[in-house]
């Protein structure tokens, strides 16, 4: 590199990408705080239908009305609340039975571990959204907590597959070695050597899981699989919208935006982690 090359390209990859890392975080922190107050106020009742069909926005009404009346605004703060809840529910779920199983893989026999590695293939080569929707077909009925418990069993083969190459990878250093000649049993080898080495890398895996569990939300939602009403969900809000979008466009641009933002803003904050933990590309 020679010093005629432009600043920026000698900075580290995370330096550089520290603007956009500080526009995810203002993105999720603002959708954040619309779900976390959304608990104790909202500008309206979400049964209200007392604004008019179809207004536009204005001081009554900062994002105008559904065809029903709703306001809006009091939908897309709601909205954000069962993102929120969904998200995070599903990683944790997904999450749980994904690491169970991914560890549980990487101590197996060899053809146990090709089972269960083939098993995580076949499974993650069908789409999240697909496996959420036979689960809530299983069930039959569409709530809240069948969403999460879907969304949950949908991410949880892309979860294990990302925990049994990390394992692996860590079960091959020779701490694990020396860890097994002085007596240390398995299950303490994998609480105190094996997850804290591995959390830093499945967090950002978890991070991009959460981003695929809200937008898979909203696709069930938009099917009539999702959260049901009186719930307000984005995918919901946006299959209701889509008949007047021509007349009251706010109705489904609004909901978009902030689906949008909050599924780029997790995938900045995810980049974050990784420049974060990857000491390699820290430099580049």
């Amino acid at each position: 590199m020679t010093a005629q090359e432009p600043e920026a390209r000698r900075l580290p990859r995370a330096r550089r990408r520290a603007p956009a890392h500080w526009l995810g975080l203002v993105l999720v922190g603002v959708i954040v705080a619309a779900g976390l107050v959304s608990f104790v106020w909202t500008p309206y009742a979400l049964s209200d239908m007392a604004g008019g069909r179809l207004a536009p926005p204005s001081a009554a009404h900062w994002a105008g009305t559904d065809r029903l009346g709703r306001d809006v605004f009091t939908q897309l703060m709601i909205g954000a609340r069962i993102a929120l809840v969904v998200g995070c529910g599903a990683v944790a779920i997904g999450g749980a039975i994904g690491i169970a199983v991914g560890v549980l893989a990487a101590f197996a026999t060899r053809f146990a571990d090709d089972a269960l590695a083939a098993v995580f293939d076949i499974l993650i080569a069908f789409p999240t959204l697909l496996i959420a929707m036979l689960v809530v077909a299983a069930r039959e009925e569409a709530s809240l907590g069948t969403a999460i418990l879907a969304l949950g069993i949908g991410l949880s083969p892309i979860v294990g597959r990302v925990t049994r190459i990390l394992t692996k990878r860590v079960l091959s250093k020779d701490y694990i070695t020396a860890a097994r000649v002085s007596g240390t049993g398995w299950p303490a080898i994998v609480l105190w050597h094996i997850l804290p080495n591995i959390a830093p890398f499945l967090g950002v895996n978890l991070a991009l899981q959460f981003g695929l569990a809200v937008m898979a939300e909203a696709s069930l939602s938009y099917l009539g699989l999702g959260t049901p009403p009186p719930n307000a969900s984005w995918g919901r809000m946006l299959q209701e919208a889509q008949g007047t979008v021509y007349t009251a466009p706010w109705g489904a641009l609004l909901p978009g935006l902030a689906l949008f933002s909050l599924v780029i803003g997790v995938n900045l904050l995810a980049d974050a982690l990784r420049d974060r933990f990857d000491p390699a590309g820290r430099d580049s």
